[in-house]
């Protein structure tokens, strides 16, 4: 009897010490939980914004081009490593791996890539391919059926669109003229893919918010619409870049990013040199967002980094931090 005596005290000295182990590591586990942490703060940030996520592959072309430091079939990894839930592909950026392994091997890695690591394939940005708003009437067909296998190519990654250029010589209503012509076979041949059509203000006519969106009118397709670009407001330069110091005729980026959101499918959140605040002295962040979420967007905010003054992998985190601050300023009004 004795040692069954003590056999039951050593059950019960050995169950209260379980029971304290348990409560202890709870108790500690609720104290973990209510310490501040950055990156517990980020995702509850990030949860609770209107938009999504994505990263714009143009935010590392140094890194590939350049400093090859990036293999740009890698890009959906280095996207998961930040925190975006979806990436955003620049054509121009694989020319390389597309004249060694071929257009196919090239979306068949970035396809498994992006199925590993757990990222939404949003769209391919198109350049080099012509001007789909070209005047010629041969240079424009043949810049539509350029267009061909990046529509498919996005179909095949499970994009939603491409992006495009309407450029092309001539007045304001020639030019227009052209884009409607281009853009709307584009855009029906790109139906059969359940793919959009977007347009960008990437210089020229198209960094107008009225001209554009008054191209956007007269196509009339559901499935063509415009990628908004922070930045990209100047008419008299290259690629519309406001940030370029000889850029004479500025649209106002506010006024033309109001234009352009009725028909955006995508948005591009362009930032340049940071302040140290974290700001963009170019760009009223706050405003922008303001007018990207009282047009009712709800999707993807493409981060896309062009500025000098901190590494490209810095410039992306401040352009997204800059991002969920301003949303969070947004949430409490």
């Amino acid at each position: 009897m004795k040692f069954k005596t003590n056999g039951r005290i050593r059950i019960i000295v050995i169950l209260m010490i379980f029971s304290f182990a348990i409560i202890s590591c709870k108790n500690q586990e609720r104290k973990e939980q209510d310490k501040p942490n950055a990156a517990t703060s980020e995702n509850i940030e990030q949860k609770a914004t209107f938009f999504k996520l994505s990263l714009a592959q143009w935010s590392l072309h140094k890194a590939i081009r350049d400093e090859k430091t990036h293999d740009p079939l890698n890009f959906a990894q280095k996207a998961k490593e930040l925190g975006f839930e979806g990436v955003e592909y620049v054509s121009q950026l694989y020319d390389e791996h597309i004249k060694s392994i071929g257009l196919d091997s090239v979306l068949t890695i970035l396809k498994a890539n992006s199925e590993t690591y757990g990222v939404q394939n949003v769209l391919i940005m198109v350049d080099g391919e012509g001007s789909l708003a070209s005047t010629d009437v041969n240079e424009r067909n043949k810049t539509i059926e350029n267009h061909y296998k990046w529509v498919e190519a996005a179909n095949y990654l499970g994009c939603h669109s491409i992006r495009v250029n309407a450029h092309g010589e001539g007045s304001s209503e020639e030019v227009a003229e052209a884009a409607v012509d281009g853009l709307s076979k584009l855009s029906a041949y790109a139906e059969n893919f359940g793919i959009n059509i977007l347009v960008e203000n990437h210089g020229g006519y198209t960094s107008s918010g009225s001209w554009l969106a008054d191209v956007m009118k007269r196509v009339g397709m559901a499935n063509c619409g415009t990628l908004p670009d922070f930045g990209n407001f100047c008419q008299t330069i290259g690629y519309g870049s406001i940030n370029d110091e000889n850029c004479k005729d500025p649209y106002d980026i506010y006024k033309g990013l109001e234009e352009l959101m009725p028909y955006a499918k995508a948005v591009s959140a362009k930032s340049y040199d940071f302040d140290p605040d974290g700001n963009q002295p170019k760009i009223d962040y706050l405003k922008m967002l303001k007018i990207v979420k009282d047009a009712g967007y709800t999707g993807f905010i493409g981060v896309e980094y062009e500025g000098n003054n901190v590494s490209e992998l810095e410039g992306i985190e401040l352009t997204k931090n800059l991002l969920l601050k301003v949303e969070s300023e947004l949430s409490k009004e």
